[in-house]
């Protein structure tokens, strides 16, 4: 394997990171740049013109890396050369029993399609900026990540596909990726996502999925089932229930624990409640409303910065 580089980028952190840094400087390359927080997708691009090298990895700060996460890497590339890549993101044994619901509900098959850690997911795959390889060719094509957040990882794979480059998923490639520590952050951060996939199908009409809509219909149809009680028809509820017992007999296959199990049940309701409003609220928003995205959800925006 050969030789490579370091760049540490701070953007904005209350507590730094440099003297960490300086104390692997004798034994790595490594570079330690400090900015203003202007966005993740800014900040990474901001490291990437600064790098030295023509195939960046992107890797979060929350995020472990397995001791063979590059080997791994560079024998995919070797043998498989694509402009950007992607990997699953696992959680470890030490992490908490909230972080592993979570985890599950956003990784499983049964879920998401598996399409954030999965090798059957569903349909093309959009790799994560939380464990992401980028060519600096398709850097340049494509100036690399834009303003929008959360979001900036999909938008940027779209952008690489219509300049007629591929992405792919590396399974072997995993990373350890630490999720929110509370169920009201968990919340937010899927709302925003299915905003955000809202404002990207404004954008990109190519890439719009019925998938998309699967949590929205999963909501509605639940509503329905209710109002079906009403009724004395219980048919309907009890393909929910039997659902959610599914959903507690994998992740408690898989965590070897029961109140994993019960506590992935609760992710998963979060999670289709959270991404299903959030999406189809900024829907309707942009269906009918004239102006552009940017100007409709501000929060979801950040501003140009000069690199």
């Amino acid at each position: 394997m050969g030789d490579f580089e370091t760049l540490i980028i701070e953007d904005g952190s209350t507590l730094s990171s440099k003297e960490v840094v300086e104390t692997f400087a004798d034994r790595t390359k490594i570079v330690y740049l400090e900015k203003e927080n202007s966005g993740p997708g800014d900040s990474r691009n901001y490291g990437m013109q600064r790098a030295s090298g023509d195939y960046f990895i992107i890797l979060d700060s929350d995020c472990l890396l397995p001791p063979h996460y590059l080997e791994s890497v560079d024998d995919f590339l070797s043998h498989h050369y694509v402009d950007c890549f992607g990997g699953p993101d696992a959680a470890t044994e030490h992490f908490t029993d909230l972080q592993k619901a979570i985890n599950y509900a956003m990784t499983s098959l049964l879920t998401t399609g598996g399409i954030r850690g999965n090798k059957h997911h569903v349909g093309k795959f959009e790799p994560r900026s939380f464990n992401m390889g980028l060519s600096r060719k398709a850097f340049s094509l494509t100036g690399g990540f834009g303003r929008i957040h959360p979001g900036e990882d999909p938008d940027l794979s779209i952008r690489l596909w219509k300049a007629g480059l591929q992405t792919a998923f590396v399974e072997e490639a995993f990373v350890y990726h630490k999720r929110r520590i509370s169920w009201y952050k968990y919340y937010i951060q899927v709302k925003k996502f299915g905003q955000t996939r809202a404002i990207l199908n404004r954008w990109h009409k190519e890439s719009r999925k019925l998938v998309h809509w699967l949590p929205t219909l999963f909501l509605i149809g639940f509503l329905f089932s209710l109002g079906m009680l009403v009724i004395g028809q219980w048919a309907f509820l009890f393909v929910y229930v039997a659902y959610f017992l599914l959903i507690f007999a994998d992740s408690k296959r898989l965590n070897h624990s029961s109140k994993i199990g019960i506590w992935s049940i609760w992710a998963v309701c979060i999670q289709f409640y959270a991404y299903g409003t959030g999406f189809l609220g900024a829907t309707l928003r942009l269906f009918f409303s004239k102006k552009e995205p940017e100007a409709l959800f501000l929060k979801l925006f950040f501003k140009n910065k000069k690199l």
